[in-house]
């Protein structure tokens, strides 16, 4: 039974959907590699017979409050970005499913302390993983101008991220960037009536990226999933970015995050998986309850 601190953990997205994505076989061996709150490895479990197995991961030590009694669970505290060395330390080279929730946890975001929400005047961090040694602190201080401006470009899609860099290293040569309120100051000329916290959460969204190398986890994940599924296998991936969703869509259809494959002499290539069903978003329904669910994108592909 969950307890009330997992409940307030994290209100899990398309929980049904990407489990049910996962065609769940009772002995079969299945991966969450974003734990969190544990909302998704408690459903699976709920599948699995006495002689399945799940195995979890999540970089972030506050996840293990979490931690499930149950001899077929096992929690590694790790980045996923390093799964399939992790499995084999465990013994295990080939899995049933892989499930990823991407993104920031409820619990980070209402995490004053963690500094990755534009609601809370606080510090700023966004580490998920707490020892890392770069934050958003770091990465407003001390990166140049033109760094920063690619990053608000690529990672915030912001259209004036060489203004918003300029200003920055401007407000930091008088004192460094704290606070929530610091770098809100410092951006207020790019700050539009009724347009404030859009922007704001764009350069949020740029800066824990940079912190958490999020688009390089992710693809270095996906480039081990095939070979850590089992043919017929199943992965089950929500995203809550264009970014995300647009480099599992295309490891889905090419097997690559750019171009095209390569084909035969026939026009023909192949692909390590196949896209299961269509694009799965949230219900109306759903987006009331939890209005963080409305830029959820579910997609499931399987091992060929």
């Amino acid at each position: 039974m969950r307890t009330t601190k997992q409940m307030k953990y994290h209100n899990p997205v398309l929980l049904q959907e990407s489990i049910q994505g996962l065609a769940i076989n009772p002995n079969g061996v299945y991966i969450d590699v974003t734990f969190g709150g544990g909302s998704h490895s408690r459903a699976i479990i709920d599948c699995l017979g006495p002689d399945g197995k799940l195995i979890a991961f999540d970089t972030d030590i506050d996840a293990k409050q979490n931690q499930i009694d149950d001899s077929r669970f096992l929690l590694i505290l790790e980045n996923f970005r390093y799964i399939k060395r992790f499995l084999r330390l465990h013994g295990i080279k080939r899995v049933d499913g892989i499930l990823a929730d991407l993104g920031v946890s409820s619990h980070q975001f209402d995490n004053a302390t963690r500094g990755f929400s534009t609601r809370f005047e606080a510090e700023l961090d966004m580490r998920m993983n707490q020892k890392n040694a770069l934050s958003a602190y770091k990465v407003l201080n001390e990166y140049s101008q033109e760094s920063l401006a690619d990053l608000f470009y690529k990672y915030g899609e912001l259209r004036s991220s060489k203004g918003i860099a300029k200003n920055i290293v401007q407000a930091r040569l008088k004192k460094p960037i704290i606070t929530t309120d610091d770098l809100r100051n410092a951006l207020v000329e790019f700050l539009p009536r009724g347009r404030e916290n859009k922007i704001m959460a764009q350069a949020f969204q740029a800066i824990r990226i940079e912190v958490n190398q999020e688009l390089e986890v992710l693809k270095e994940f996906l480039l081990q999933a095939p070979d850590l599924l089992n043919t017929g296998g199943r992965l089950s991936v929500i995203s809550y970015h264009s970014l995300e969703d647009r480099l599992v869509k295309r490891f889905i259809r090419n097997g690559l995050f750019e171009g095209e494959p390569e084909r035969d002499v026939f026009g023909n290539y192949e692909v390590p998986l196949k896209k299961v069903g269509k694009l799965i978003i949230p219900t109306r329904e759903e987006i009331k309850k939890n209005n963080r669910a409305r830029s959820a994108k579910l997609r499931i592909a399987e091992k060929i």
